[in-house]
């Protein structure tokens, strides 16, 4: 079997950078093509700053996937075009692997039903040590149901609260009983002030320069409590799960969400 032929989406972008390095080092896979909404003809490697790979940066079109004869789009760019880029992969018969959060419920029905004949990998967090917070936080929720998530990225992520922070609400919903924290009078002097109310656990989302992606959820309890912390300090964290999902999307039978099921 040859190499798994991948095409990057939002290639420009920190994450596709990335993206481009890492699978330019892996012998089991070859960049066929590179896609962003800007730096159209520039080199894909030399913009990830390696050595010139012969790849252009071009738009994306069908007329592009079936010339490069890609089998795996990896999808990195922004939430209002993440959607439509995978429709356009599976309708072309190229499976997608999406790191871009923000897809609706609605949202991932679409894929599930374009993908039930091929295969579709989506994953709110590609880092193995935060699917492991993650898992971690299910399991002490059951010890302590009062909680609440703070998650920190850097200042030009698009979407609030984090697909991470939301994935983490929504495993921690399924030991813990839905309840609204805090006492029953309190209010806030500045509205958002509590964060967002996910069953009545709450998340907070901050973001500022100088942060790249990080995760703390705190547990409290009677005289004690308890911190699970997840730091990402590199876009390089993310690679090794991005190239898991590559090598697996092209057996995979229909949509599959998050790392942890193919970990």
């Amino acid at each position: 079997m040859g190499r798994i032929k991948v095409f990057v989406a939002g290639a420009a972008g920190k994450m596709g950078r990335e993206v481009i390095k890492a699978v330019a080092a892996d012998k089991e896979l070859e960049l066929v093509g590179a896609a962003d909404m800007k730096l159209h003809g520039t080199d894909a490697g030399e913009l990830a700053g390696i050595e010139a790979l012969g790849i252009k940066i071009s738009e994306f079109s069908p007329e592009v996937l079936k010339m490069t004869g890609a089998q795996v789009l990896v999808d990195f760019t922004a939430p209002h075009s993440v959607l439509k880029n995978a429709k356009l992969a599976l309708q072309n018969k190229v499976r997608p692997v999406i790191g871009t959060t923000g897809l609706s419920e609605a949202d991932l029905a679409e894929i599930r039903a374009l993908a039930a004949d091929s295969g579709a990998f989506v994953a709110p967090n590609f880092a193995t040590g935060a699917i492991l917070m993650m898992r971690f936080a299910q399991e002490a929720a059951r010890y302590f149901p009062n909680v609440e998530i703070i998650e920190l990225h850097h200042d030009q992520k698009l979407d609030a609260p984090s697909g991470t922070g939301l994935k983490t609400a929504e495993l921690i919903s399924t030991v813990r009983p839905e309840f609204n924290q805090g006492h029953a009078e309190e209010y806030e002097k500045l509205p958002g002030a509590r964060g967002g109310n996910y069953q009545g656990l709450r998340i907070h989302s901050i973001r500022l320069p100088g942060l790249v992606a990080h995760q703390e959820v705190i547990f409290g309890g009677l005289g004690q409590t308890l911190s699970i912390r997840h730091d990402a300090y590199s876009r390089e964290t993310y690679m090794p799960g991005v190239l898991l999902a590559i090598k697996n999307v092209v057996t995979l039978n229909g949509l599959v969400v998050g790392l942890e099921n193919i970990m």
